[in-house]
């Protein structure tokens, strides 16, 4: 559970970074056992994921994707009261 906790709230922090402008990249498949050992070496804390927080050279940060439309992205396949078949 605690693990679980931890990803959401690193998600989170990284969100809340790239709010206030702050370049975010967020780094799994790590060797975690080597991290744990150089930084957390009395074992009472473990690595999650790694991330990096700053200020990236705007020549090699990918610009962001375009964002869909809220009619795009967000439809509803439910039919209104008058499109439903009486019974019977």
């Amino acid at each position: 559970m605690a693990f679980r906790n931890g990803t959401l709230q690193g998600a989170y922090f990284m969100i809340a970074a790239r709010a206030v402008g702050l370049d975010v990249g967020g780094m799994s498949g790590f060797d975690n056992a080597k991290v744990d050992a150089e930084f957390f070496p009395d074992g009472r804390v473990k690595s999650n994921f790694l991330c990096n927080v700053g200020h990236g050279d705007p020549t090699k940060v990918m610009a962001k994707l375009p964002r869909l439309e809220f009619e795009e992205a967000c439809t509803s396949s439910v039919a209104g009261p008058e499109a439903r078949e009486a019974p019977g």
